[in-house]
């Protein structure tokens, strides 16, 4: 690991200090920095994300995702990260939660591409769905959402991918909260949406899918 790479891991964890939220272990945000790297290189050729430097994806991308990932309770064992794009909270939850199956969906070619490189590169309990999460015959802990175009149309879409008793994690904001809830349905019992990190209004939402509805 170069000194850039050690310098990089330590402005995680200073970012992460900055907000109240306690440091990775150090092993860990080495891997976060190799993500990066990997993210930086390939959104040079491809428009994976609009934040384009280190310091951004550090603080918004991966810092919102570490949040997500210290969010999901004990019990999930397996986690769709819906509409993935640059793998985002997908790939940060299998690098906090290397117990948790993640499976990344995305439907255009190239992002699908970054995500099965980004898998293969660190070594994650990941895999890549290379196509519209619809099509995916399984039903899942957690169903993960964000930056998804057409949201409320998604999360529609999303329902029956959680099992009975399963979650569905949002990342929103305030604004847009109470139309993605109407969307998911009757079946979903929210809980008190969590602020994130140097969000400007961001905030988690957390609903449970009733035992008794239907798959």
């Amino acid at each position: 690991m170069s000194d850039k790479n050690e310098t990089s891991a330590s402005r995680l964890n200073e970012i992460l200090a900055d907000h109240g939220t306690d440091a990775l272990e150090l092993i860990a945000a080495k891997r976060f920095v190799e993500y990066c790297t990997l993210l930086l290189r390939w959104n040079s050729r491809l428009n994976l994300t609009a934040i384009r430097d280190e310091e951004g994806i550090l603080r918004r991308h991966f810092v919102e995702s570490i949040a997500c990932a210290r969010a999901l309770p004990a019990g999930v064992d397996t986690l769709l990260d819906f509409g993935s794009g640059a793998g985002f909270p997908g790939i940060p939850i299998a690098l906090c939660h290397p117990e948790i199956a993640v499976t990344l969906a995305e439907s255009q070619n190239k992002k699908a591409a970054f995500l099965s490189e980004a898998v293969r590169v660190l070594g994650i309990n990941a895999k890549v769905h290379s196509g519209r999460a619809e099509e995916l015959d399984a039903v899942f802990d957690c169903v993960t959402l964000r930056a998804v175009d057409k949201m409320e149309a998604a999360v529609q879409t999303a329902v029956r991918l959680v099992r009975p008793g399963g979650r569905m994690a949002l990342m929103t904001t305030g604004k847009e909260l109470a139309a993605l809830q109407l969307a998911a349905g009757e079946q979903f019992t929210w809980h008190g949406a969590i602020p994130l990190p140097d969000g400007q209004d961001r905030i988690l939402a957390m609903g449970v899918r009733e035992i008794n509805s239907p798959a």
